[in-house]
């Protein structure tokens, strides 16, 4: 059911719409005394999903009970974080989620189900795991909160992603991640519909039907001066309005170019991206506009490791970004790997496959760390003097020496694609 539903590619939404919006759909499902709120971390700053929580913290007071960050393989929110995006909600409501020790397993996805639809694949089982605070805490009122958006492993960001990735464990994430690295990033990018959701909406489906969720969707783009606005605010129990939001999200965050691009500069925000396992989003959401042979500029001020998880970190270092036959010789011989399908899809979503360069210029990485991760490396200091993010302009930029580059200030928030790869 579509408790609310609102938006448009010229809808500004601003605070008091959200509120009230989101308050429209809360009186709809009555009183509540023990409410759980599942919104994103801080990876997800300028998804507004901090400014709903903290409504909804306003609605229930007392009843809201916990708050649950979805982590997924994430590092714990700080303080200041919490503080930053969510201010005003008590800390002692604030739950961390433990992705490797901290779930449990609803059910059990057959192997027969994933042959079908990774096109025989594949084959194993899927444990659907999910936190066990939302599975044994007795709530009464679930309610996840997040933007929906291209991405790179679910096709579209959010719904059923928020509670079985976000609050998922090891083996769940490990698994339906490699789902996605083998049906293929660019034949899943900004598709609602396809191998990895499916698998989640079944899950969802079959064994967490009993639970009572429902899901707060936003849609963020970018207005004619480059200013983030809220294009679209939907609040439903199931897959309508979901699908609502992502056909939104397509027309509002989906860059479609005439033409394949030479040069593309992607600048990381230090505040929100401090590893590749992050910052890899300016590779993802820009590989199907760049051109062959065309080079891709990551400036990373604040990308001080590959993986946030230890584990995961040193599994990138070891093996890199190498491209899918590489990293898949790695997984047939290395039980590490195989241990780890999550790291293995990053690698693979990670690399350009040799069609394209990646210049990657950190705050806090060495050029033998960036090289040997099979990246390129850049002078940091000297790229952002040349490539300034506060003097270039969203899209295209013609440089004082008449060099033409096109310029994105956040991947998170758009997919980017040529119509010669599109049509391909």
């Amino acid at each position: 059911m579509i408790y609310y539903g609102t938006g448009s590619e010229k809808s500004v939404l601003g605070p008091e719409d959200l509120k009230n919006g989101l308050y429209t759909a809360l009186k709809k499902l009555g009183g509540k005394r023990k409410v759980m709120v599942v919104p994103p971390d801080f990876t997800r700053y300028h998804s507004r999903a901090g400014e709903l929580t903290c409504y909804i913290y306003d609605y229930y007071q007392k009843y809201l009970s916990d708050v649950l960050p979805a982590l997924g393989t994430h590092n714990p929110m700080t303080i200041n974080e919490i503080d930053t995006m969510y201010p005003g909600i008590p800390k002692n409501l604030f739950r961390v989620h433990d992705w490797r020790n901290d779930v449990v397993t609803a059910g059990i996805v057959p192997g027969e189900y994933i042959s079908e639809i990774t096109e025989r694949k594949l084959n194993y089982s899927w444990p659907a795991q999910v936190n066990k605070l939302l599975r044994n805490g007795g709530h009464d009122l679930i309610i996840s909160v997040g933007q929906v958006v291209p991405h790179e492993v679910t096709g579209m960001a959010n719904y059923t992603k928020n509670i079985l990735v976000g609050t998922g464990g090891a083996e769940g994430i490990n698994k339906s991640h490699f789902i996605g690295a083998v049906y293929g990033i660019e034949r899943l990018l900004g598709k609602a519909d396809n191998p990895v959701r499916q698998l989640l909406n079944y899950a969802v489906s079959k064994f967490l039907s009993d639970l009572p969720i429902v899901y707060v969707l936003t849609v963020v783009g970018r207005d004619e001066t480059g200013k983030l606005v809220t294009r679209g605010l939907y609040i439903g129990d199931n897959y309508d309005a979901f699908k609502l939001a992502s056909d939104l999200s397509l027309r509002v965050n989906f860059t479609v170019l005439e033409k394949p691009l030479s040069k593309v500069i992607v600048y990381l925000d230090p505040e929100e991206y401090k590893s590749t396992w992050l910052g890899n989003k300016s590779i993802y959401r820009t590989r199907m506009a760049m051109a062959d042979k065309g080079e891709l500029i990551v400036l990373a001020p604040g990308v001080k490791e590959f993986g946030e998880d230890k584990e995961i970190d040193r599994l990138i270092r070891k093996y890199g970004y190498k491209g899918t036959p590489c990293t898949l010789k790695a997984l047939d011989e290395n039980r590490e790997l195989q241990n780890n399908l999550s790291a293995a899809a990053h690698l693979i979503h990670g690399s350009s496959e040799g069609r394209f360069s990646i210049i990657y210029c950190p705050g806090h990485l060495t050029r033998e760390e960036i090289e040997s991760a099979g990246f390129r490396y850049g002078n940091p200091a000297e790229m952002i003097v040349k490539y300034n993010p506060e003097k270039l302009k969203e899209g295209i930029n013609i440089m004082p020496d008449g060099e033409e580059i096109f310029y994105i200030s956040n991947p998170a928030i758009g997919l980017w694609a040529s119509k010669e790869r599109l049509n391909n």
